[in-house]
């Protein structure tokens, strides 16, 4: 089996079926399914008895992202790993143009386009007309922790994901950096687009309080492991504004789109 999509649930039942009846649909292709379901308690693991075509792994808990993250990896058997949120809508060719991309430029490490925000598109439509124009566009060097699909050769040379990081947030920055200074190569391609409804999972978890604040532990942990103080921090953030600036204008003036946009306030705005 040549690709494995390993994706993480925490509650949120209404956007993880959306998401599966999209790979179901559209976008699975061969691929394996393994769903790690971090104890959820809205009728989640009901539903997951029903998917007998797909790998389920049941936590009786909140573990986190990093490590259901890490159980999915475990588990799969791809020489390719996809990483996907499920808060995620797929369209077809979405899996093809993830691997034409990595294997044309020969990338570790690949995400696709991605609109955030309302579903309220035909998105099999708007992805046809959106890789006619932006399937030669690309961002080397950077990768989206939304959807990443990463060969196996980059987990057995630098290990897994780091389980210090606590819920969610830094985990995939953390990762990208270590493959990155390992020699590895990411990059973002217009050939393949995604819908992304917006940090569904971790939004909840924020409005309900259920663990104690892990977004500042986290990038706490972040800057003290990669011994970042101010003036690196400053220079990273200068360096990664200034090459978003770069890639969004030339983008929009000469394809009329950007490999990240978001309907937002009435109007599609660009990133």
């Amino acid at each position: 089996m040549n690709v494995s999509i390993v994706i993480p649930l925490y509650n949120q039942l209404k956007f993880t079926k959306l998401c599966l009846e999209s790979l179901s649909a559209f976008g699975r292709g061969g691929a394996e399914i393994i769903l790690v379901d971090n104890g959820s308690s809205d009728g989640t693991a009901e539903f997951l008895a029903s998917c007998s075509d797909m790998t389920v792994i049941s936590n009786p808990q909140n573990l986190g992202c990093v490590a259901a993250w890490n159980q999915g990896v475990k588990a799969s058997h791809g020489e390719w790993v996809i990483i996907l949120n499920n808060d995620v809508i797929v369209p077809s060719q979405w899996l093809d143009g993830l691997l034409q991309f990595a294997k044309q430029e020969k990338l570790d490490i690949v995400s696709p386009a991605i609109r955030e925000g309302e579903y309220s598109y035909d998105i099999e439509m708007y992805a046809r007309e959106y890789i006619s124009k932006m399937q030669n566009v690309k961002r080397l060097g950077i990768a989206d922790g939304i959807c990443f699909m990463v060969h196996r050769r980059v987990f057995d040379k630098i290990g897994f994901f780091d389980e210090h990081f606590r819920i969610g947030q830094f985990e995939d920055v953390d990762f990208f950096r270590r493959a990155k200074m390992a020699g590895f190569r990411p990059g973002i391609t217009g050939r393949s687009l995604i819908h992304h409804f917006g940090s569904i999972t971790q939004k909840a978890i924020r409005k309900d309080k259920v663990v104690s604040p892990y977004e500042e532990e986290n990038r706490a942990y972040y800057r003290q492991k990669w011994r970042l103080n101010r003036w690196k921090r400053f220079w990273e953030r200068r360096q990664e504004k200034w090459d978003h600036f770069v890639w969004r204008i030339i983008e929009k003036t000469f394809y009329g789109h950007t490999l990240k946009e978001k309907w937002q306030g009435g109007r599609l705005r660009y990133y």
